[in-house]
């Protein structure tokens, strides 16, 4: 091992958090880069150390982590998370939480290290195999990612455990040593104590062949990538919702492999091969006047005119019933949907262009500047609506569904708000989460789409209501 190869895998960077557990590979790594720091002074280093609260010598295991990085003059962020297992397992859960702690503490300009190595590599591709993966899970784990927008190295890849035993004794580095290592009843435990070494054993160079089949594998997805860029530009849109009718007369395999790409963009778990098998039969061919919904994990596909959407699950409010006192200038949206703040407008010298701004003939003005697009994947935030402000007497109420006839300003005669919302091109996940303004039971507005006639403000100074939200929907 040297620190010249190190220095090569940081590939140019200079501020790294490192993920340190205080076990051989974190150790080994962050010893490392404090020696090529004494060759290269500009390298900022901080450390960061999860506490799981997962096994009772975890805090020893932090206070051993202080002590050493003390010593190395490192700076240190000890995390504690909470680890839900109820859906993913406990490996799984962990590791989810460790990584979104990483994001979380992840500062502008670093990137983040992590001591995964060759042999962890041949788990991860023992494990893909398991699994029945394809050539993306058999690429294993890349030397280079992005964890969000951060660059996420992994510069021991190359090396061995044993080749990391060895520079920890020729360094007389202090480790801890993970009991729960030891549990076989969690799969990478169990290839690590029993399979790994056997295969070893009869072939010592098994773990280099596996990680050259691991590159390879990543070698040919990174071509399908460049190959299939092109087709994939021309099938989504802003919103990245994916064109249906030209996958239609597309192979089995280059539709699975657009799909999965696709899926990739919006930063999804690979789904399997039946789970893609699902997305086209019960998603993308279910019947005309379906609304076709398929969840995969924490995400669901949807179609909606012919497009196919990759959401995130959403807790539903159809029942929710938000009271907004008049002393109030905001509200918050329960749910994660937001807040609502109101500030008061001068007279208009129109009334539908204070309700709906100049626009306010036919669809488009009840639209408030809200494009298809932007509605098709949920509003991001800033709409608004100009209303007239309630009378004493009048209750006012957030909710999110409304059932009868409604006139709309800017159009004539009523109409039942499903047909509002489809003339309007927004998408049935997207009329249940957005805001519906009534006073008493009378429905006034829906928050950046359309003022209701007994919500027209004339030429009286009105309530301008701003939709701030927290997260895509």
């Amino acid at each position: 091992m040297s620190l010249l190869h190190l220095q090569q895998q940081l590939a140019g960077h200079q501020r790294l958090l490192v993920a340190y557990s205080g076990g051989l590979d974190s150790s080994v790594l962050l010893h490392q880069l404090i020696r090529l720091r004494q060759q290269f002074p500009e390298l900022q280093l901080r450390a960061i150390h999860i506490h799981h609260g997962l096994n009772p010598l975890a805090d020893g295991w932090s206070m051993h982590c202080q002590q050493q990085c003390a010593e190395w003059q490192v700076p240190l962020e000890v995390v504690k998370v909470k680890v839900d297992s109820r859906k993913k397992g406990i490996e799984a859960a962990a590791r989810h939480a460790r990584y979104q702690a990483f994001l979380d503490h992840l500062q502008e300009g670093e990137a983040l290290l992590t001591a995964q190595h060759q042999d962890d590599q041949s788990e991860t591709l023992l494990l893909a195999l398991k699994r029945g993966s394809g050539p993306a899970g058999l690429s294993g784990m890349p030397a280079y990612a992005l964890l969000d927008t951060h660059p996420h190295l992994r510069p021991l890849l190359a090396f061995s455990r044993l080749q990391l035993e060895a520079w920890a004794a020729e360094h007389q580095l202090q480790w801890i040593e993970d009991d729960s290592n030891q549990d076989e009843r969690f799969d990478r435990n169990f290839l690590r104590q029993t399979v790994l070494p056997l295969l070893t054993t009869r072939w010592p160079h098994f773990s280099q062949a596996v990680s050259r089949s691991a590159s390879l594998c990543a070698e040919q997805e990174q071509l399908l990538d460049e190959l299939l860029m092109e087709s994939l530009s021309e099938l989504v849109d802003r919103q990245n919702s994916l064109a249906i009718e030209p996958l239609l007369g597309m192979s089995e395999a280059r539709r699975g492999a657009l799909l999965r790409r696709w899926i990739a963009r919006k930063q999804g778990l690979m789904p399997s091969r039946d789970a893609l098998l699902r997305i086209w039969q019960e998603v993308a061919c279910s019947r005309e006047d379906a609304e076709p919904c398929l969840l995969l994990g924490s995400h669901e596909v949807r179609r909606y005119r012919n497009r196919l959407y990759w959401l995130e699950q959403s807790e539903p409010l159809r029942d929710a019933v938000i009271e907004w006192p008049a002393s109030e200038r905001s509200v918050r949206l329960p749910a994660g949907a937001g807040w609502l703040v109101r500030t008061e407008t001068e007279a208009m010298a129109s009334g539908e262009e204070a309700a709906t701004g100049p626009a306010a003939s036919g669809l488009e003005g009840m639209v408030c500047s809200v494009t298809t697009e932007e509605k098709a994947s949920g509003p991001s935030g800033g709409k608004t609506v100009t209303i007239r402000p309630p009378s004493e007497q009048e209750r006012v109420t957030v909710r999110f569904r409304a059932q009868g006839k409604f006139h709309i300003i800017g159009r004539a005669g009523s109409r039942p708000l499903k047909k509002i919302w489809q003339e309007l091109a927004i998408p049935p996940w997207q009329r249940e989460r957005t805001p519906l303004i009534f006073y008493g039971d009378q429905l006034i507005a829906a928050m950046g789409v359309f003022v209701t006639r007994e919500g027209n403000p004339g030429k009286q100074p009105g309530w301008q209501i701003c939709w701030q939200q927290e997260k895509e929907q």
